[in-house]
């Protein structure tokens, strides 16, 4: 004859049932950050996979194995090696050992600091977009050595020159503001007191 449980086990039950719920609704909540961000990457020209992989990595807070994240997202392993690997050289993403020797495989957490983020993401995209942007700005002057310069002439070198001008505050800006992203910080919330978006 089954023995019937005792108050302590139908209470453990109870527990184990009430928490079902949450984790339910966390894992959810989660999904609907990882759809977001990977959305958001698409419309940034960053394939989606790499954003959502960023996305789970940044919002489970801990470190996860390739296994755990291709089990999560449903993706194949030789995808998630390539997204961990540029992942990985934006500098979005560390790779960690775990403590427990028994377990050698690689793991991966990411950034937790926000604002370290957002001057990760800055500084990556500064280096892939905006110096070739300065670069390819310097050779579209009027090419004339040797002799006088037109008014139009001028005039397009002007142009140029102002945005170059421009490109150099901000790049020269973003240089100066912080290298760890706590500087660009204290900045945007000062430059928000200033404008009166916060007080």
């Amino acid at each position: 004859m089954a023995s019937r449980p005792t108050s302590l086990q139908s209470a453990a039950a109870a527990r184990v049932d009430d928490a079902l719920p949450v984790v339910d609704e966390i894992r959810a909540a989660q999904d609907r950050f990882i759809e977001f961000w990977g959305e958001m990457g698409t419309r940034w020209g960053v394939p989606r996979s790499m954003t959502e992989v960023h996305a789970l990595l940044f919002i489970a807070g801990e470190p996860l194995s390739a296994e755990d994240i291709m089990e999560r997202l449903s993706i194949s392993r030789g995808s998630v090696s390539t997204t961990l690997k540029q992942l990985v050289e934006w500098g979005l993403v560390q790779r960690v050992r775990l403590k427990d020797r028994a377990d050698r495989r690689d793991y991966h957490q990411a950034e937790q600091d926000v604002w370290k983020l957002f001057y990760t993401i800055l500084r990556a995209r500064k280096r892939r977009e905006f110096d070739p942007l300065v670069e390819e700005l310097g050779g579209c002057r009027v090419a004339q050595k040797g002799s006088r310069k037109s008014d139009r002439s001028k005039q397009h070198d002007q142009k140029i020159d102002e945005l170059l001008e421009l490109c150099t505050f901000f790049d020269g800006l973003a240089n100066t503001v912080s290298k760890s992203g706590k500087g660009i910080e204290r900045a945007s919330k000062l430059l928000a007191r200033v404008l009166g978006v916060v007080r």
